[in-house]
């Protein structure tokens, strides 16, 4: 696999590794400080270490004529390469108003919307989005920006 280039103080890149290998890939991590060294092999698969970036552009609107009801929208991360052939998975949270500490959540789902039903009509709700590998891969991503929405409140 060769040398990992430092890209920052706590990270660094490889260059040529693939997903799906059958061999764990192996890093040798060594710390060192004025007391000694001490060195650890870690095995690791790649597509289990595997965190989207969260989903981008989350738009929260209401239905006409359906008081209960929110429609989600949002788009997968820029930096996810290739969406059409490696989807992801959503969950979406949406905590109660006035917040509390319980955020429901929902999911996950495979599109980039989302019904959602049973809304409190009238009362603004603050929802996010989560992004996950479509074959369960790896971890959720951090939660999306929030976007807020009302029901729709019509004649």
């Amino acid at each position: 696999m060769g040398e990992c280039v430092r890209t920052g103080p706590r990270s660094c890149s490889f260059g040529d590794v693939q997903m799906f290998s059958l061999a764990p890939y192996v890093v040798n991590v060594t710390a060192m400080n004025p007391l000694g060294t001490a060195s650890r092999l870690l095995p690791f698969l790649l597509e289990n270490i595997i965190k989207p970036d969260p989903p981008e552009n989350l738009r929260v609107s209401p239905i006409p004529g359906e008081p209960k009801k929110l429609l989600l929208e949002w788009s997968p991360p820029g930096s996810w390469p290739f969406p059409e052939y490696f989807p992801l998975k959503y969950r979406i949270r949406y905590p109660r108003v006035p917040l509390t500490p319980l955020h429901p959540q929902i999911g996950p789902y495979e599109q980039t919307s989302y019904t959602l039903t049973g809304v409190r009509p009238r009362t603004l709700h603050h929802i996010q989005v989560a992004a996950k590998d479509f074959t369960d891969s790896g971890e959720f991503s951090d939660w999306s920006l929030p976007a807020s929405g009302t029901p729709w409140t019509g004649p």
